[in-house]
């Protein structure tokens, strides 16, 4: 056989591969893959035609309801809308003075200029100087428990979420002042009885962070936004531009009871010095004080050259005299926030105690009597603080006639505010079930009067 010289396995090998040959040589596999390649690329001769559609009789009706025929019951036509015009956005708000005119203004134009003369009125009295007293506790704790609220005193002044309040210091009437989140500015007179107390203006373009009362003259309300410092002056009626700038406000306060400089913090972490007697709307200067954020600035009571500055994580004061446009050092720091840092201010009588709002949910006051370079912590308080994306973040203020007492909002249930002493502890809770369900992010106090309001979430304010 010609593989005598093989081994048994290799002629074994050698007789399947030959018998496997002839067994594929037999289904004449090549043939048919050129027969199936030659179905599959030959041209049809014919295109078969589609079946022609059933026409629109042959099909069952189909029923529609009279309102989509756009037919009355009664059988009547409904006549033809006109196309709606797309939503156009929210009218800019241009630079410069802005005549101070209610958004109601064609509707309520004689209610708002009741409020607005209201105002002029009641900024005109004579003032007298607040009684800045620290009274006995227990006496305090009894004027607060006597403050009462009632469904009259609960008002939706503006549209959006309350940002910043500011109340008018007259001794005979009740005006408050509140900006929300979208630029507006809504004034309420809390002593007119009239539905049609409550006026709002639209002065900002952004979210209203922070609004004062001038000390010296009341007719004059001062807003910030996160482009504009605005003065709206009653006499004049209009809101005149104070301070205009790229870099985003946060907050602002008075460096002079004369209100005729200001400290202006800014978002991205600098300081802005500004005078008002000077012409155009920049800063005298912009001071970078280290900070990643400046969320509010404050001035102490009575050494006014220092200023409290509230960041991420970072509370320090500073002296404006010394304050350079780079390379500035505080004169204290007051340690200890782990997160970052909603408020912090100075009591309101001698600026011996601050007390901050932070995120890692705790309320801390400091002793300040002396502006070491570490300042101590007089106490601690354990608050929640997590007011979440919807609700303006708590401020605790001190209560400006009670030199040791600060109020700050609560996610307590029920809802209320909560007043403090400096020592941590809890000294009243106002609620009403009937009038407060909801929570109160930003409050404040007449300087002597005992009334105090709270804003909420919805353009809301109480007042207790």
């Amino acid at each position: 056989d010609g593989y005598s010289q093989l081994s048994a396995y290799e002629r074994k090998r050698l007789k399947n591969i030959t018998e496997n040959a002839k067994f594929f040589a037999a289904l004449k596999l090549h043939e048919s893959a050129a027969r199936l390649h030659q179905i599959a690329t030959k041209r049809q001769s014919h295109v078969t035609k589609r079946a022609k559609p059933k026409k629109a009789e042959d099909e069952t009706v189909r029923r529609r309801s009279m309102r989509l025929q756009r037919v009355e019951p009664s059988g009547i036509p409904v006549p033809e809308l006109p196309a709606q015009p797309e939503a156009e956005e929210y009218p800019q708000v241009p630079a410069g003075p802005l005549p101070m005119v209610p958004e109601d203004q064609v509707e309520n134009s004689k209610m708002a200029e009741d409020l607005l003369a209201t105002w002029m009125k009641i900024s005109e009295m004579k003032v007298g100087d607040a009684e800045k007293r620290t009274s006995d506790m227990k006496r305090y704790q009894d004027s607060l428990s006597s403050m009462v609220i009632s469904e009259e005193n609960v008002k939706k002044v503006v549209k959006y979420r309350v940002c910043s309040m500011a109340i008018h210091p007259s001794e005979s009437s009740i005006l408050v002042a509140a900006g929300d989140k979208l630029g507006q500015v809504g004034l309420w007179n809390v002593s007119c009885v009239s539905a049609e107390g409550a006026h709002t203006f639209v002065p900002h373009n952004h979210s209203v962070s922070c609004m004062h009362f001038s000390p010296s003259n009341p007719a004059h309300l001062l807003s910030l936004s996160h482009d504009v410092l605005r003065c709206g002056d009653v006499t004049r009626a209009v809101f005149d531009e104070i301070y205009r700038s790229e870099e985003e406000f946060s907050s602002f306060d008075f460096l002079e009871d004369s209100a005729s400089t200001a400290v202006v913090g800014h978002w991205n972490g600098n300081v802005s010095l500004v005078d008002r007697r000077t012409p155009g709307t920049s800063s005298e200067l912009s001071a970078d004080i280290g900070f990643k954020r400046t969320r509010t600035v404050h001035v102490h009571p009575v050494n006014r050259q220092y200023v409290l500055a509230a960041g991420s994580v970072d509370v320090c004061v500073f002296d404006v005299r010394y304050l350079k446009p780079q390379g500035n050092q505080p004169v204290s720091s007051l340690n200890g926030h782990t997160k970052s840092v909603a408020s912090a201010y100075f009591s309101p009588v001698t600026g011996s105690r601050v007390v901050t709002v932070c995120a890692d949910d705790k309320l801390r006051v400091y002793d300040t009597t002396s502006l070491a370079p570490t300042v101590p912590v007089l106490s601690t308080v354990r608050h929640n603080n997590n007011t979440g994306r919807w609700l303006t973040r708590f401020r605790a203020i001190w209560d400006p006639k009670q030199e040791d007492c600060f109020v700050v909002g609560s996610m307590a249930r029920p809802r209320q505010i909560e007043v403090f002493q400096d020592t941590g502890k809890l000294l009243h809770s106002f609620y009403n079930i009937d009038c407060l369900s909801s929570v109160c992010s930003i409050n404040v106090l007449h300087p002597s009067r005992n009334i105090l309001v709270g804003g909420n979430s919805s353009g809301r304010l109480h007042v207790f």
